[in-house]
């Protein structure tokens, strides 16, 4: 006899407890790479690479599966994303060389990238209409996830004698349970005929949403970029450029910037979304030259400031793209798109922060950082410049929303 399934609101918040736990798996590594560099002996460059090649997997898993819920359902997708994650933990709680990092972070990335679409589009499914709170927790969900898992792994480094070992298998069995709790899900997307074809690597971006999606793609770049820099050099950035050794002040900046990324997408949620877009922008580009002025000055009150600033930004920004993007798009189009959105934040994510970390074996981490953040400000300033245009050429009102955007509830 099947177990009964959750109804809508529960179903819903429980998706967005196990969207927070897989997020927090991921970030749990950010404070424990100076521990690996300490005992396996690698530099900012293998750093990255560890840092990065999740990415990439998770990108390949996006481009292959990200679609995939939509025609063999939601449950089995999660089911499978949980067990998968669940094995990079152990993973992770055996590993003993830096070969067996990378090993771990293939298996996580490969898991978040079949979970973060599905679970994304499950949160739009059982979002109750008249309160649709889907886009503002797959925004504010990944600085929270992420803040909370480096946070928390950082407090057991300072406190606890074999922090990995602890940290990891207590993510192994809280993984396992959360695959258990699948079961009581309901299943909202029937099966349906396509799914070996949408196995095929394909970014999939309805026709009806590629403006949106377009206008939105430099403020989404600019802000992963960001988070991806922060989370693999964050720590290292703190140690070596202003002497702080403290594994629990490195996962701090973490948490400055996307922790108050989530508070960012809360206080966003009644703006039209667009309008969201271009605010988050500019205060993100507030925060990351504030990021530069920090690093010239020598000042680490000065970066916490700019990284609080940047996060503000971040979901902000994050939350109006999402919202903008995804708005009037079709139920059985739902997790492809938000693939899509994940593979653009992934990929921005990834591959510049690897670049940052092998040019910072060559010039230097302070230096590296400076140009890194000048970009993210020209990228941000584009972003704004894309919607003024969009909406000069379809002669609308500054704050009005367009074809693409509705008014988030409160």
């Amino acid at each position: 006899m099947a177990p009964p399934t959750l109804s809508r609101t529960p179903a819903f918040w429980t998706t967005a407890g196990l969207l927070l736990l897989v997020l927090a798996a991921s970030g749990v590594p950010t404070p424990l790479y100076r521990v690996y560099q300490e005992q396996f002996g690698f530099g900012p460059g293998m750093l990255t690479t560890v840092f990065g090649i999740y990415a990439l997997a998770l990108l390949a898993a996006l481009l292959v599966a990200g679609g995939l819920s939509d025609h063999v359902g939601r449950r089995p997708v999660v089911a499978a994303g949980l067990l998968l994650q669940a094995a990079a933990m152990l993973v992770f709680l055996t590993a003993d060389a830096v070969s067996w990092l990378l090993v771990a972070r293939v298996l996580q990335g490969l898991s978040m990238g079949v979970l973060t679409g599905t679970l994304g589009a499950l949160l739009l499914d059982t979002q109750h209409a008249n309160r649709p709170l889907g886009a503002l927790v797959n925004s504010a969900g990944p600085g929270v996830g992420l803040s909370l898992g480096a946070v928390s792994a950082a407090v057991v480094v300072e406190y606890v004698a074999s922090p990995t070992r602890w940290v990891f298998a207590v993510l192994t069995a809280a993984l396992l349970l959360a695959a258990a709790v699948v079961a009581l899900l309901p299943e909202t997307s029937p099966r349906g005929p396509g799914a070996l074809r949408s196995l095929r690597p394909t970014v999939r971006v309805p026709r009806t949403q590629r403006p949106a999606f377009f206008a939105a793609v430099p403020a989404m770049v600019a802000a992963w970029a960001l988070g991806g820099l922060y989370l693999s050099l964050g720590p290292s950035l703190v140690a070596s450029v202003f002497g702080i050794e403290d594994h629990l002040v490195g996962s701090l900046l973490v948490l400055a910037m996307q922790g108050t990324a989530a508070v960012g997408a809360v206080l966003g949620r009644n703006l039209a979304p667009e309008r969201a877009m271009v605010a988050g922008a500019a205060v993100f580009a507030v925060g990351v030259a504030g990021t530069i002025a920090a690093l010239v000055t020598g000042q680490v009150a000065v970066l916490f400031v700019s990284a609080v600033v940047s996060g503000l930004g971040f979901g902000l920004s994050f939350l109006g793209a999402v919202a903008t993007v995804s708005a009037g798009v079709a139920p059985a189009e739902r997790a492809g798109l938000l693939s899509s959105v994940f593979v653009v934040g992934y990929l921005s994510f990834s591959v510049p922060a690897v670049v940052a970390g092998s040019a910072a074996a060559v010039i230097g981490l302070e230096t590296v950082t400076e140009i890194y953040a000048a970009v993210l400000v020209v990228l941000a300033l584009l972003a704004i410049g894309g919607v003024r245009l969009r909406r000069r050429r379809a002669r609308l009102p500054e704050g009005a929303p367009g074809p693409t955007a509705e008014r988030l509830p409160a």
